[in-house]
């Protein structure tokens, strides 16, 4: 690549991140890391009357969250600011009049009502009204009407767009990276609106402009794009610049039947299409830092929609990632989005994590449930070191962090229920064996797990007493449910005078 590799995510701050929007911030730093290069973040905010408080942090945030924040955006490294366009309106017009002086757009005064008037004629005609080249002669626009007229109009504060007048009669024969040569008749094309009287450019204006000004090299984007690539490469065109290169990603589609990922189907089936929690008046749509998701989990499942490396890996570091990202390796075809295969990615790194890591973000959680010596701000040793062994136990089991009071309630509180299934294993012998295990136990000094399970088998094979006479009512008593770690780990954990305790209260109550 002959020119330095810039690339840029540019969203629109009309509400929280969509997945979809993240997937694609991160192939953008993907492809920017890999090739020595800049990834930047613009915020396209042309669009006032969409603008939503906060979407900018917001956008800001998630993606400082995930790992892959800019090298370039507004407040840092502002080599080409400002960062956001409607800072940037001062620059536009002079362009809009570039291509009205060059002959490639013209004005066009007509006015909502009359376009309407248009449409409707059409509509019973069984036509669609397009504004372009075989109409806009005999429309209200600069190209009919004398340039001193139009100056006059404009001068009196009528109000205009500004068209680009679309090439007739032209094949356009275009190069996607993903996609391979793509073609577009230009007759089927429309005269876009490139910028309005208010003195706001449109998207398309604003866009082009900025990609030349800030010397973006590839335009990596939504499929949903596509059908704006020849307008921008005209638009480059037009004003005697070079094109950047353009690679347009698949679409992110529904867990269940066609169609692009929406709000609705994480809200139908219950997971975050949002990386973070996003509140309105409405309500709070979930995240998946809320939802307890590590960061690199949502790398790593985003990365694997649309793309992989040729190998049958699954689990990739960010450093990995960069590593082997190559645009040749994106799919054309949508990428199935699936919830729960999102989950055992999370439970992957789940088990990367250490045990003090995973206690330091169990402590709160076990505090909440009124055990505050296990809050880390003033959680002794001890117990922290407890919590851990806790946590090494029964991770394995776990998806997420939340998951672990479930998973270890009985380490805390002894059962005051018992699973009805389980009480079958409670026989007519069941309290005389106990209190006999309570007899073993109590003389037990050396109390840890694998010397207590020595000492109680011994006790069993020189009594002749079968195994499930006595493990399986041993864990009842303890647990409440045939169901946890290893037995003698959680005996160790509780210690001797809360097992005898518990061994009582099962012969008591059952």
């Amino acid at each position: 690549m002959s020119k330095q590799v810039r690339v840029r995510f540019a969203p629109s701050p009309t509400g929280p991140l969509h997945i979809g929007g993240v997937r694609t911030a991160l192939f953008n730093y993907l492809f920017a890391k890999k090739n020595n290069g800049v990834f930047f973040l613009r915020i396209e905010d042309t669009d006032q009357n969409r603008f939503v408080p906060g979407a900018e942090e917001y956008i800001m945030e998630s993606l400082e969250w995930l790992g892959i924040a800019p090298d370039e955006t507004i407040g840092k490294n502002e080599k080409f600011g400002p960062y956001k366009q409607s800072e940037r309106k001062h620059l536009y017009l002079k362009y809009a009049d570039d291509l009205i002086n060059s002959g490639n757009a013209y004005y066009a005064f007509d006015t909502a009502e009359a376009l309407d008037l248009h449409r409707k004629q059409h509509e019973e005609q069984g036509k669609t009204f397009i504004y372009n080249w075989h109409n806009r002669e005999k429309l209200d626009t600069s190209l009919v009407i004398s340039a001193e007229e139009t100056a006059k109009r404009i001068a009196a504060g009528e109000e205009y767009v500004i068209r680009f007048k679309t090439p007739v009669d032209e094949t356009l024969q275009l190069q996607d990276i993903i996609r391979g040569e793509v073609k577009f008749e230009t007759n089927l094309l429309d005269d876009k609106v490139l910028f309005k009287s208010d003195g706001m450019p449109t998207y398309h204006l604003a866009n082009i402009v900025d990609d030349h000004l800030m010397e973006t090299s590839h335009v990596i984007r939504g499929e949903e794009w596509l059908p704006s690539m020849p307008l921008h490469v005209l638009l480059y065109r037009a004003f005697g610049w070079e094109a950047p290169q353009f690679a347009h990603l698949p679409l992110i589609l529904k867990p269940v039947g066609n169609g692009k990922l929406s709000k609705r189907d994480g809200d139908k089936l219950g997971f975050p299409v949002f990386p973070l929690e996003w509140k309105t008046e409405d309500g709070i749509s979930s995240g998946y830092r809320e939802k307890g998701f590590f960061p690199e989990t949502v790398i790593n499942f985003l990365a694997l929609l649309g793309w992989n490396d040729g190998t049958e890996q699954e689990i990739f570091t960010l450093e990995e990632l960069v590593d082997k990202f190559d645009l040749n390796r994106v799919h054309k075809a949508g990428a199935k989005f699936d919830p729960e295969k999102n989950k055992w990615f999370n439970h992957q790194y789940l088990m990367k994590q250490s045990d003090s890591d995973l206690a330091e973000d169990f402590a709160p959680i076990v505090a909440e449930k009124g055990f505050s010596s296990f809050d880390c701000a003033q959680g002794d040793t001890l117990e922290m070191t407890k919590l851990e062994k806790i946590v090494s136990l029964i991770k394995e089991r776990a998806n997420f962090v939340s998951e672990f009071w479930d998973l270890s309630d009985f380490f805390f509180v002894a059962p005051t229920s018992y699973d009805e299934k389980a009480r079958k294993n409670w026989k007519e012998e069941t309290p005389a064996l106990m209190q006999e295990l309570i007899s073993v136990l109590s003389e037990i000094a050396d109390f840890t797990s694998v010397n207590i399970e020595t000492i109680v088998k011994d006790w069993m094979t020189k009594n002749e007493i079968g195994m499930g006479k006595v493990m399986q009512p041993f864990r009842l008593s303890l647990v409440g449910a045939l169901k946890g770690p290893h037995l003698f780990d959680i005996v160790e954990l509780i210690g001797k005078e809360e097992t005898i305790k518990r061994i009582e209260t099962a012969i008591a109550t059952l």
